[in-house]
């Protein structure tokens, strides 16, 4: 029955490339036609019990076949099956890879809700959970300029990982329209990347704060390298606790971060920035984002990847922001720019296979690949998006028009 069901499933979905299925029982299916620009993939699937998980759970069942060996690849990797089957159902004309089945979707949801609750205590575990595996993860995978984990910014001219995170930091910079002797505040800094850019470009001072001590020992290791450590005050601390102490910055930007911070919180968020910021102080968020309206987190990025994490609509976004005078003065969609950065990532990783699977497990390895090539997909074929959204608390703070972004971006990089 779930061979039949699965079976159903797959020709609904792909039409235009060919995937042949190789079941345990020895029979083999071929779905779709060749097609330009399609990719050709075969599989199989080791036991009868896959077809049954997918069915059940189409992200999270093949999610967890992969990982154990179950799903093997004999054409294509995970990139190109998943790429695949997205590229069949894009979500600019309305297609989807499939839904959970209603029990599984209804259980992910109750589970959805209790995670997204976010405390700090759940918000430390859930940061743990992705970024204390390990720095040597992330400096196979992310570029060793800037170590940005986070949606670079493809220009004109831009070739490869180093110079988009350069130029993401730049595109970051303009907006935040800094001046000299500005007290800069950035909200989950990573591994130090903007809060060093930041320090030697400009006549700041950086209070940069993180809640994974992985992160913070490099960041710290990393900014003393760079020779800016005297201007730079890293601190593991979460923003909550931040308005208590009655200090205000000048600019705050926070970058791949509000993605973590779970949707029951975005007030909480965005009332603690609105006091952190002075009267005439600006805003930057660079976050993930859902191109249409709200939704939840699948089970497979709960359980393995984000838990805890909820990416954003536009419009709760800034709903949100909204209710503690947060002027939206700038919103920009990055649409395409995650999926070629989420590439270069699943290159890096590729090409460190051994020495991710020796630092962690072959079960790792797959599990991170699927990951990144889901992500992948979901921007170049799915819902998601990157939204740089900039706030000030008094619509005279900034120049009357956007032209003083392009100036102040070129002049950085000029640097």
């Amino acid at each position: 029955m779930s061979k039949t069901l699965v079976s159903r499933y797959l020709s609904s979905i792909v039409k235009q490339g060919t995937l042949t299925v190789s079941f345990a029982d020895g029979t083999q299916q071929t779905f779709g036609q060749p097609a330009e620009g399609f990719r050709d993939v075969a599989l199989t699937f080791t036991d009868s019990k896959v077809p049954r998980d997918i069915v059940l759970d189409p992200r999270l069942g093949a999610a967890e076949a992969f990982m154990d060996g179950r799903l093997t690849l004999q054409q294509g990797g995970i990139m190109e099956l998943v790429e695949l089957l997205r590229a069949n159902t894009p979500w600019d004309r309305g297609g989807s890879i499939g839904p959970p089945s209603p029990l599984r979707r209804l259980s992910n949801r109750i589970a959805f809700a209790r995670e997204a609750i976010n405390d700090k205590l759940g918000s430390q575990r859930n940061v743990a959970h992705h970024y204390d595996i390990g720095n040597p993860l992330y400096q196979l995978m992310l570029d060793s300029e800037h170590m940005q984990y986070s949606c670079a910014y493809w220009d004109d001219g831009v070739e490869t990982l180093a110079q988009a995170q350069e130029a993401k930091l730049a595109h970051i910079a303009a907006k935040l329209a800094l001046r000299d002797g500005d007290h800069v505040l950035d909200i989950g800094c990573g591994w130090g990347g903007m809060a060093i850019y930041l320090a030697q470009k400009f006549q700041v001072r950086v209070t940069a704060i993180t809640l994974s001590r992985e992160q913070l020992a490099l960041a710290q290791e990393r900014a003393e390298a760079a020779g800016v450590a005297d201007r730079i005050s890293f601190e593991l601390v979460d923003y909550r606790e931040l308005p208590g102490r009655g200090k205000q910055f000048d600019r705050i930007v926070s970058v791949g971060m509000f993605e973590h911070v779970g949707r029951p919180q975005f007030e909480t968020f965005f009332e603690a920035c609105a006091n952190l910021l002075v009267d005439d102080g600006v805003m930057l968020v660079h976050t993930i984002g859902r191109i249409g309206s709200p939704g939840t987190t699948d089970a497979f990025t709960r359980k393995y990847v984000f838990p805890g994490g909820y990416i954003p609509a536009l419009s709760e976004t800034v709903a949100a922001s909204e209710k503690f005078r947060l002027i939206a003065t700038d919103t920009e969609m990055l649409r395409l720019h995650y999926g070629k950065t989420l590439r270069q990532w699943y290159a890096n990783c590729l090409a460190h296979r051994e020495e991710i699977i020796a630092l962690h497990d072959e079960r790792f390895y797959r599990m991170w690949m699927f990951y990144l090539a889901g992500a992948t997909s979901s921007f170049e074929y799915g819902g998601m998006c990157n939204y740089q959204i900039q706030f000030t608390r008094d619509r005279h703070a900034l120049p009357l028009t956007r032209a003083y972004m392009a100036r102040a971006e070129a002049d950085i990089l000029a640097k």
